[in-house]
């Protein structure tokens, strides 16, 4: 049975939570990823950064929607919703843009929970994580790679 570990790329691109956004964004467009781990000096990882995050920074922010009751106004949205909405609006480093604690894999984690994963949670890149250590990305062309016989980037 096929695993992450068989058909992971090990030694993923990363980037730094001090990176700038823009030196991010050509990083995923000349590499053709949908998404980069980012790890700390230790090769922890702290997040991920996919083509989505990026794209966020392009949105209008959004106007909230009020009713009034008792003479009060309350928000149709909470106020913490809108201020990640700024934050990613406004982003200028990739810490400021990344999807903090992303849902990681092991090594031994199976193809067919990847494809899982993948498919349920719309998750194009999968960090591969051993002893709290990035070992490795699973991507959906890994996992397409299996069905037609291919070897591993």
């Amino acid at each position: 049975m096929l695993t992450a570990k068989d058909i992971m790329t090990s030694d993923p691109i990363t980037v730094s939570p001090q990176g700038e956004i823009t030196a991010a964004a050509r990083l995923l467009l000349e590499k053709r990823i949908n998404g980069v781990p980012v790890v700390d000096d230790q090769g922890r990882l702290l997040g991920i950064l996919c083509q989505s995050d990026l794209i966020a920074e392009q949105k209008k922010l959004p106007i909230p929607s009020y009713f009034t009751l008792l003479d009060g106004l309350i928000p149709l949205i909470s106020l913490k919703h809108l201020e990640k909405e700024v934050a990613k609006i406004a982003a200028s480093t990739v810490a400021s843009a990344m999807t903090p604690d992303p849902v990681t894999i092991s090594p031994d984690t199976t193809i067919e929970e990847v494809a899982a994963l993948m498919v349920d949670r719309n998750f194009h890149t999968l960090p591969v994580v051993e002893g709290g250590r990035l070992v490795g990305v699973v991507g959906k062309e890994d996992v397409l790679r299996t069905l037609v016989g291919g070897a591993p980037a």
